[in-house]
């Protein structure tokens, strides 16, 4: 068959032989030697041209097969069913959550990317274990990834990336790899990266707003210590920097309990949106002021707070995947700080 003029296995490599089954074909799909519908050769045929075991064709095939790069058809053969390589840039983006925020990063990617790419949306949900079992099924069949490195602890704690992560990541060429949201310090190469500096952000965003946070006689942060999606802990840090150096009165809650006692002159920072929605309750159901006796800040801005009304610091998730798409298209390296400030509403 012509397709055994395409492949080719190394004897010599370390790269398993399957991998290279895999690795030949993808390439020869994406240069354009293989099309869909063309059929490639049984697995005993292939095993015989080039002296293989079945087991190790048959592994090839059957991770080609999860990938839908080939189907089988029963008492026909094996056929080649995605031809997408070849005209759009393929990638799979990695997301630790399915919230509002994140969807606003990967929209301004794919609108940035337009009819250039074909973009895979995978969830892990900050697990560790899910996030290696999507990057082992799919390693070597994109041209880039796209990593949101936030995991967590059995504690539920957050922690950017484990060992297992981070040998897992270092498979990933630099060349096809981004990196976003949350910088992974361990890493090196000329890969891309687009960040948030989770302390110094909020630091610089709360400077900002100083002249009306310092009418506030004490500041509150309501931080999950434990969480099903954990938030850096980074965050507090910048947040006690900012009311120690600026001498302001602080306490860090857990969360925004139901029977909160408020008072005049409270200023609250909000990262998740249950408790956003708990505390904007009590202060209208107590009578307060929002703004004038008691303030509001949320961190992560939402179209719904702006709604609200909601004074927000909050990173710009559409620069961020704009820039991503950006860097992609341009064939651009680099480490770039993404845009982080204060939005400031009627809640301050």
């Amino acid at each position: 068959m012509e397709i055994f003029d395409y492949i080719k296995i190394d004897e010599n490599s370390r790269i398993p032989k399957y991998q290279q089954i895999v690795d030949s074909i993808i390439h020869n799909i994406s240069v354009g030697n293989l099309k869909i519908d063309d059929k490639i050769p049984s697995i005993n045929s292939f095993s015989e041209e080039y002296i293989l075991s079945r087991d190790t064709v048959e592994k090839a095939y059957g991770i080609l097969r999860e990938r839908k790069i080939i189907t089988s058809i029963r008492g026909k053969g094996f056929y080649i069913s995605r031809t997408k390589l070849i005209s759009k840039v393929n990638i799979l983006f990695l997301i630790n959550k399915l919230s509002s925020y994140k969807m606003r990063v990967y929209n301004s990617f794919i609108a940035r990317m337009a009819s250039m790419s074909h973009t895979h949306l995978h969830i892990y949900h900050c697990e560790e274990e899910l996030f290696l079992n999507i990057l082992e099924k799919n390693l070597n069949a994109y041209d880039y990834y796209i990593i949101m490195p936030h995991f967590k602890t059995e504690s539920l704690k957050h922690i950017t990336v484990t060992p297992k992560v981070i040998q897992a990541i270092q498979k990933i060429p630099k060349d096809q790899l981004i990196i976003m949201d949350n910088a992974i310090r361990e890493l090196e190469g000329p890969y891309i990266e687009i960040y948030q500096d989770f302390e110094n952000d909020i630091y610089s965003a709360l400077k900002e707003g100083l002249p009306k946070i310092s009418k506030y006689n004490k500041l509150f942060i309501a931080y999950p210590q434990n969480s099903v999606y954990p938030y850096p802990k980074r965050i507090l840090h910048g947040f006690r920097k900012f009311c120690v150096e600026f001498d302001l009165e602080f306490e860090i809650l857990n969360e925004i309990y139901d029977d909160m006692i408020l008072k005049s002159g409270d200023l609250f920072i909000t990262i998740n949106e249950s408790d956003l929605v708990v505390l904007v309750n009590q202060i209208r159901n107590q009578e307060f002021k929002l703004g004038e006796e008691i303030g509001v800040i949320s961190y992560n801005d939402t179209p719904l707070k702006q709604l609200l009304g909601i004074t927000c610091i909050s990173t710009d998730f559409q620069e961020m995947g704009e820039m991503a798409a950006k860097m992609i298209l341009e064939k651009t390296k680099g480490k770039i700080k993404n845009p982080f400030r204060l939005i400031d509403r009627n809640s301050l």
